[in-house]
C-alpha cells in the first residue's frame, strides 16, 4: 500500500498525519475549495481529521489517494475514490504551472496499469470551468448532468458526469 508515483516534476505518496498543516493551508483557502464538495476548514482540527479520514480510507482500500510533492514541498493531493472516481485538490499558488495534469495523468496511468480500470469517472460542478478544461484535455468525455446533487453550506450544486475510458 506504499505505491509512489512519480513524474518528471511531481512526487505522488501516499498520505500521513504529519501532513496536515500543509493540507490545512489548502483545505482552508476560500479559492482552492470553492468546488470542492465541502466548504472551507476553519480549524487545523478539521484537516487533522480529514486526513487521518484519508488515511483510514486508504487503508480500508476505499480510496487510492496520493498527496502530490514538487520539490519536498505539498501542493495537493489526487487520487481515486468509489473504486474509479477521480478527484484532486491544488494550492492555488501552483495553479496554471501543468502539476495537476501532471499528477492525474500519474494517477490515470495507474488506475488502467496498475489497478486494470476499465474507465475513470469524474463528478464536476459545472462552474468549475478549469477542472473541465482540464479533464477535457486529458480525454475525458461528458456521459450526463445532473441537478442539485450536493448542498455546500445554503447554496447548491448541480454536476457534470465525464469518463475516461481505458
Amino acid at each position: 500500500m506504499n505505491t509512489i508515483l512519480k513524474t518528471p516534476r511531481l512526487r505522488l505518496r501516499r498520505p500521513r498525519a504529519e501532513d496536515a498543516a500543509a493540507m490545512h493551508a489548502i483545505l482552508s483557502d476560500a479559492e482552492a475549495m470553492r468546488y470542492w464538495s465541502t466548504l472551507p476548514h476553519t480549524e487545523p482540527a478539521q484537516s487533522e481529521a480529514w486526513v487521518a479520514d484519508t488515511i483510514k480510507a486508504l487503508e480500508a482500500g476505499e480510496c487510492d489517494d496520493f498527496f502530490v510533492e514538487r520539490d519536498g514541498t505539498l501542493i495537493g493531493k489526487a487520487g481515486l475514490w468509489n473504486g474509479d472516481e477521480i478527484g484532486f485538490l491544488f494550492a492555488p499558488a501552483v495553479w496554471g504551472q501543468g502539476y495537476a495534469r501532471e499528477a492525474l495523468q500519474a494517477v490515470i496511468d495507474h488506475g488502467f496499469g496498475t489497478r486494470g480500470l476499465a474507465q475513470i469517472r469524474a463528478d464536476v460542478d459545472p462552474r468549475n470551468e478549469r477542472c473541465l478544461r482540464l479533464l477535457t484535455r486529458l480525454g475525458f468525455a461528458e456521459t450526463g448532468r445532473a441537478a442539485r446533487t450536493f448542498k455546500l453550506g445554503e447554496d447548491w450544486a448541480d454536476s457534470v458526469y465525464l469518463a475516461l475510458r481505458r
